[in-house]
C-alpha cells in the first residue's frame, strides 16, 4: 500500500498527495530554496533502466531520420530530496528542493516506465513494485523523479473565468488527452537556470509556462501565488501549484491571443473557460463525463485555487476553505439529483 494519502474531491480520490500547502495561505518564494550545482552529480539509472533508455534514444533518432514526429532530448533535472521545515518566528513554511542533472530521455525511461517488468520471465518485477509499492513516495531515489513540474491554474480577472486545458496527443508520457492544469512546464535547464547564477525561480517557470501556453507577456500584471507543492503518485513527479489572476485580460482576450500564435501551441488541443465560482468550477470537474479524464493533480490544483479565492474574499480567514466545502457538497447533490 502506498504511505501517503491521496488528494479526494467530491467522491473521487485522486493520484495527487499534497505535500505541503492547503491553500488557506501561499507560500513565500524567499522561503523556497532551490540547491542545484550545474554538472557536478547526474542521476544515476539502474543498468535496466539504462537499457531502456538507449533504446528510447534510437527509437527517436530513427524517427527524426524518417521525418516522423519525435521527442528531442532536452537538459532537465532529478529531484534527490523535497525537505520541509518552518521558519524561526512564525512558523511559515520553507521548502527545500535539491536537484541534480537529467534530461527529457531519462524521464522517458523512467516514469513512462514504472509498470514495465524489469524481465521479461517475472511480469511482476516492476519500478514501482520495487521502489514506491509498500515505500514512501517521498523517498524514493532520485532517478524516479526525472521531472518537476509548475503547474498553474490561471483566472481572469476581466470576466472571472477559469481556465481548463487539455494535453493533446502529441505530448509524449501519459497525460496525453488529459484535461490538466491551466499551463504547466517542467523545469528545464536550457531555460530555467540562470546565467548569472542566481538560483533556479518557480515563479519564474510559472511565467514562462504563461506566455508559452497562453501567450501571457512580462508587461501584463499577473498576480500570482504559490499555494502548493505535491506529488503525482501514479506517474511519480513532482510538482509545485500555483493560481495566477490575469487582472486585465478576459477570456475573450485569451483566445484572441491564441489565434495570433502562441509558443507552445501545439501541447494543447482544448480550452475552456469556466465561470471561476467555486459551484461552477466543481460542476466542471465533478461532471460524470467518460471522455472527461484528468491528469493525477489537476483537480487538486484547482480545488486549492478556489481555497486561496475563497479565503481573499474573506479578507484572509482560512475559514474561507469552509466556503469550498460547502460548494463541493453542492455540486455532489447535484450530480446525485440528475441521476
Amino acid at each position: 500500500m502506498n504511505q501517503r494519502d491521496a488528494f479526494v474531491i467530491g467522491d473521487r480520490e485522486t493520484d495527487c498527495h499534497i505535500f505541503e500547502g492547503d491553500g488557506t495561505r501561499p507560500i513565500r518564494e524567499e522561503n523556497v530554496t532551490i540547491i542545484y550545482e550545474p554538472g557536478l552529480r547526474r542521476v544515476d539509472l539502474p543498468v535496466r533502466v539504462q537499457q531502456w533508455r538507449q533504446e528510447i534514444e534510437a527509437e527517436q533518432k530513427r524517427r527524426q531520420a524518417a521525418g516522423e514526429r519525435f521527442a528531442w532530448n532536452n537538459p532537465r533535472f532529478a529531484v534527490e530530496s523535497v525537505i520541509l521545515s518552518r521558519t524561526d518566528e512564525d512558523e511559515e513554511p520553507q521548502v527545500r528542493i535539491s536537484l541534480c542533472d537529467a534530461d527529457y530521455y531519462d524521464f522517458l525511461a523512467t516514469s513512462v516506465n514504472l509498470d514495465r517488468p524489469l524481465e521479461e520471465q517475472d511480469a511482476s518485477a516492476t519500478l514501482r513494485s520495487q521502489y514506491l509499492t509498500n515505500s514512501d513516495p517521498v523517498e524514493a531515489p532520485s532517478f524516479l523523479s526525472c521531472s518537476f513540474g509548475v503547474n498553474v491554474a490561471v483566472e481572469t480577472g476581466r470576466d472571472r473565468m477559469m481556465v481548463f486545458a487539455r494535453r493533446s496527443v502529441h505530448v509524449e508520457g501519459h497525460n496525453k488527452q488529459r484535461w490538466n492544469s491551466s499551463v504547466n512546464e517542467g523545469l528545464a535547464a536550457i531555460h530555467d537556470v540562470p546565467k548569472d547564477g542566481r538560483p533556479i525561480s518557480l515563479s519564474a517557470v510559472a511565467h514562462r509556462a504563461l506566455r508559452e501556453e497562453l501567450a501571457v507577456q512580462d508587461g501584463d500584471d499577473v498576480q500570482l501565488e504559490l499555494l502548493a507543492f505535491a506529488l503525482d503518485l501514479r506517474n511519480h513527479q513532482w510538482a509545485a501549484f500555483y493560481r495566477a489572476v490575469l487582472t486585465d485580460l478576459s477570456a475573450k482576450d485569451l483566445t484572441a491571443r491564441r489565434s495570433r500564435g502562441v509558443e507552445d501551441k501545439w501541447e494543447h488541443d482544448q480550452f475552456r473557460f469556466v465561470p471561476a465560482d467555486p459551484d461552477s468550477v466543481l460542476d466542471f470537474l465533478l461532471e460524470k463525463d467518460p471522455d472527461k479524464i484528468w491528469t493525477p493533480c489537476a483537480p487538486a490544483l484547482f480545488y486549492l485555487a478556489l481555497v486561496r479565492a475563497a479565503v481573499i474574499a474573506r479578507g484572509g480567514n482560512p475559514s474561507g476553505r469552509l466556503d469550498v466545502e460547502a460548494a463541493e457538497r453542492r455540486a455532489l447533490q447535484r450530480i446525485e439529483e440528475s441521476g
